[in-house]
């Protein structure tokens, strides 16, 4: 391999990392400002299976988690895929889907239910763009 494609290759994965950090964030704000909100009109977060209710911070540490392990999938696929971006976004959505169980199925009353089906809705929807738009920017 030449040096220039190690430098591009290098340029590539700190452009993806630099893009997935910054929607991580925006994804995490956006989440618990919008789980804040709820909260605010009445949306109580308690979930049967804990007996307690859902901090706001949760809300932030969780969207972050598992933002950076979408990243991290979007890094693998820009390095090994031949088309980056497009199996990126079949395996974020994909992944979104099956987060969509839990809520589904913890148990809670139909106004929590609605609400964390919608945060992970808006998670999804500010980080696989960002990283979709990122990819596809770099297969040029």
């Amino acid at each position: 391999m030449t040096a220039a494609a190690r430098t591009g290759r290098v340029g590539r994965l700190r452009g993806l990392a630099g893009t997935g950090v910054l929607a991580t964030l925006a994804a995490m704000v956006v989440t618990t400002v919008a789980a804040a909100l709820a909260r605010a009109v009445g949306v109580d977060f308690e979930v049967p299976a804990g007996g307690e209710a859902i901090p706001l911070p949760g809300f932030a540490v969780v969207t972050g988690f598992f933002s950076v392990v979408g990243v991290v999938i979007a890094v693998a696929l820009l390095r090994w895929s031949p088309r980056p971006a497009e199996r990126f976004l079949w395996t974020a959505v994909s992944l979104t889907a099956i987060s969509l169980v839990p809520p589904l199925v913890c148990g809670a009353n139909a106004a929590t239910v609605v609400t964390l089906v919608g945060l992970h809705l808006v998670a999804a929807a500010v980080l696989v763009p960002a990283v979709t738009w990122r990819l596809r920017a770099r297969a040029d």
